[in-house]
């Protein structure tokens, strides 16, 4: 995807998601705003598309998240799955969603939520599969499925059970209120707060392009040992922690960052591979 590094754009399919950049950071916006940016199949399709995207250019170095309009995502098409008969196609739609929040969980690239509006059921689970979230104050999240006899299905329980004290993921959980946007930012939801309108787009962009120019192994040992080491035995996360961090001691970014220390310089990293 040369064209989010140079500041072209790309259009997914159906135009239900919007990929662009520049400056080494692509930013990916649902293009649904009539509907509220709600995710039915076309969008997850699209949603994979950009995500594969993203990852095969070595020009991107970050990614910001967001959604057209006033709402960052209103979760899934509830006027889509409503038509189903059968669980099992839910069960597929839902599958199909979770395997595109985690594919874009998964790239090695940092990414960063800009939730410019409410974030509500499948929209807080595209949110959670990003590494960092600036909301705006204005914003709404939660997972309101337990009013429609549900739960969230596409990565939402395990994410939140894994972010937030067991007690307050079952709150969102069951009584499915959303909390405001200070209230996330107390619980460790969201990492920072803007003010309404634009705003929480400019303050993830600024925050991605400083992830942009820091260097690319190192922040994706970064999400590998939050991510992975919260599953291991604390002795096999220290392991893995010094395996990842002796590997970075022998690339060349190690060596700039020393260098640019000791100059007394700003370090420019991975500029070879841009």
């Amino acid at each position: 995807m040369g064209g989010p590094a140079r500041g072209a754009a790309t259009a997914a399919p159906d135009h239900l998601v919007r990929l662009e950049g520049s400056d080494g950071v692509a930013v990916l916006t649902l293009d649904r705003a009539e509907r509220l940016n709600a995710i039915g199949t076309e969008t997850i399709a699209a949603l994979r598309a950009a995500v594969r995207e993203i990852a095969a250019d070595p020009a991107v170095r970050s990614v910001v998240v967001t959604g057209e309009g006033r709402v960052f995502c209103a979760g899934a098409d509830i006027a889509e799955f409503s038509s189903f008969t059968e669980a099992r196609e839910f069960e597929a739609f839902i599958t199909d969603m979770a395997g595109a929040f985690s594919a874009l969980s998964a790239l090695p690239k940092p990414s960063v939520a800009a939730v410019n509006g409410h974030a509500l059921g499948g929209g807080l689970e595209l949110a959670l599969a990003c590494d960092l979230r600036v909301a705006s104050a204005g914003a709404l999240l939660g997972v309101p499925e337990v009013k429609l006899g549900l739960l969230p299905g596409a990565t939402g329980t395990a994410r939140l059970t894994r972010m937030l004290a067991p007690g307050v993921a079952k709150q969102l959980l069951m009584t499915g209120e959303p909390v405001t946007a200070d209230e996330a930012l107390r619980l460790g939801l969201v990492n920072q707060v803007a003010e309404d309108g634009p705003a929480a787009v400019a303050l993830a962009l600024d925050l991605a392009r400083r992830l942009a120019a820091l260097p690319t192994g190192a922040l994706a040992a970064a999400k590998r040992l939050v991510d992975d080491g919260a599953e291991l035995s604390l002795d096999d996360a220290i392991a893995l922690e010094r395996d990842s961090v002796s590997q970075l001691f022998a690339t060349p970014d190690r060596e700039e960052g020393v260098a640019a220390f000791l100059g007394k310089r700003p370090p420019r990293f991975d500029r070879a591979s841009t």
